[in-house]
């Protein structure tokens, strides 16, 4: 059932090729994952060859942009109230909002994009960047830096798997681990800085 609900949907962004890759990351009812890989595979030989790497990687950048803008504005104009009441809709459990907004709140701004490489927490830390009333700017920065190298990576995995595409999974997993451990090392090193910058303010 779930299986074919997704491949109906995929076949709803083939159709509307650039335009259903920005809209399938926006609404994210498919894994961002999956929706970039199934664009790879447009781009390939495989899937027609009629969208450009380029340009599927721009939509696809524009599409994961919103999809966290949506979040962060969710944050900011409706507050934690509304959150706790209705963040179970989104997949967002108290425990990672109370996480994400401890760290926006000690370690500033930074935080934004090194969470976008670490799995659910990338998606919770947009909440309380609005909630901390975050500047429009510096939020589109940092998740727009962040989300352009996780488009590369699975619209080129999906490129190159081209027929095999749906085996992204299998083929992203031996990547995402040093994604996420060059994400930690770069995430430890902003704390530090920010903690020996406080204490030379003092």
């Amino acid at each position: 059932m779930i299986h074919e609900i997704i491949e109906s949907l995929l076949h709803f962004i083939e159709g509307l090729g650039y335009w259903g890759i920005m809209l399938g990351l926006m609404v994210e009812v498919i894994p961002s994952e999956i929706v970039l890989a199934y664009g790879g595979y447009l781009v390939s030989d495989a899937g027609g060859g009629e969208l450009s790497f380029l340009g599927a990687v721009v939509f696809g950048t524009i599409g994961g942009t919103f999809a966290q803008l949506f979040l962060y504005w969710l944050g900011r104009y409706g507050g934690r109230p509304v959150l706790e009441k209705y963040g179970k809709y989104l997949l967002l459990k108290k425990k990672h909002l109370d996480l994400t907004e401890q760290w926006v709140n000690k370690y500033g701004t930074g935080v934004i994009f090194f969470a976008r490489f670490i799995p659910v927490v990338r998606h919770a830390v947009s909440i309380p960047a609005g909630i901390a009333k975050m500047s429009h700017i510096t939020f589109l920065l940092y998740t727009i830096l962040a989300i352009i190298p996780w488009s590369i990576f699975f619209i080129y995995l999906g490129m190159k798997l081209g027929d095999n595409w749906e085996q992204i999974d299998e083929k992203a997993g031996p990547y995402i681990v040093p994604f996420i451990i060059c994400a930690v090392i770069l995430g430890i090193a902003y704390v530090l800085y920010v903690r020996r910058r406080k204490l030379i303010v003092k």
